[in-house]
């Protein structure tokens, strides 16, 4: 109890978490082996296992997955401020994944799943109706006041909580970004498929925003971090919640959409010559065909007239 009421004077003190190290390390460790070892054997000879793009792509997950799960934000998200612990979802789900899947090569992903029973099942989950409506559930699960206090005072349910929102998140963002061609949708799909992520969210984030009261006992605590009000941490959290995933989630859809549309569009109204194709002598400054005249028009006109017997 001492010890608690101690922690609890001083929320910003450091505490050391070796199991996020020690994750953290094990998925370097596994992805540099993989890349190492396994890809020069999986890829055609002369290809690199990974790209630029991977590597910075995988450094970037690391660096998210640390920031998410280490001091102090996952301190302070999990006994003080439920905005906080707002905002580690959402690195864990909206910004982790998609890093995840795009720092993972299709060879790499074909060894990790192989070609039986858990490819079947990952293919199946991975479909865009049911990836959505799982990782949808989770939302609205792990925001569940119960579930939320459970985890809170247990460590195995809190993590566990975790991760099947790691696990749901990557199916979720499957279709989009995933490294298997044959999983992946068309952009317009991608569009739409996106813009209907962000808004079973709007639910429980309103819910937050207008509540009257405590909605989380666990967080209604004597030391306030900032100087927040219990009211005060609820709306922030129900404004990261939507603005945060909303504004990440439609701007990937801009994204989308001007990359694939407006580059057909500019493409077919350009008037550029292709290279290769020569410039018609009537086109040419200085040209030795005859300018085009009134006359010239006129008589067209009557020789026309003429064969057609008007």
């Amino acid at each position: 109890m001492i010890a608690q009421v101690a922690a609890d004077a001083a929320p910003w003190a450091f505490r050391w978490h070796p199991e996020v190290w020690a994750l953290v390390a094990f998925l370097i460790g596994a992805y540099v082996y993989m890349v190492r070892v396994i890809g020069p054997r999986a890829v055609p000879e002369g290809t690199p296992a990974v790209t630029r793009a991977n590597k910075i792509a995988f450094a970037a997950a690391m660096g998210m997955l640390w920031v998410a799960s280490d001091w102090p934000m996952h301190d302070i998200g999990e006994q003080y401020l439920y905005s906080a612990h707002m905002l580690q979802h959402m690195m864990l789900s909206y910004f982790l994944p998609p890093l995840a899947l795009l720092a993972t090569p299709t060879w790499l992903m074909r060894v990790l799943i192989g070609e039986g029973r858990l490819r079947d099942v990952v293919g199946f989950l991975a479909k865009p109706v049911i990836a959505g409506v799982l990782f949808n559930l989770v939302v609205i699960v792990t925001h569940v006041p119960q579930i939320v206090s459970a985890s809170v005072d247990s460590g195995p349910l809190h993590y566990t909580v975790h991760v099947a929102v790691v696990l749901l998140s990557l199916l979720m963002w499957m279709p989009v970004v995933g490294p298997l061609p044959e999983l992946r949708i068309g952009p317009l799909g991608k569009c739409i498929y996106l813009f209907l992520q962000s808004v079973v969210p709007t639910v429980p984030a309103a819910w937050l925003t207008f509540a009257e009261g405590v909605v989380y006992k666990s967080y209604d605590i004597p030391v306030r971090v900032f100087g927040w009000s219990v009211t005060v941490d609820q709306q922030l959290a129900g404004a990261i919640m939507k603005t945060g995933g909303g504004i990440f989630l439609w701007s990937i859809v801009v994204f989308i959409f001007f990359r694939r549309f407006a580059h057909d569009y500019a493409s077919e109204h350009d008037y550029r010559r292709s290279p290769g194709t020569s410039i018609p002598d009537a086109e040419i400054v200085g040209s030795s065909d005859a300018p085009l005249t009134t006359e010239d028009v006129e008589k067209a006109f009557a020789s026309s007239r003429a064969r057609t017997g008007d």
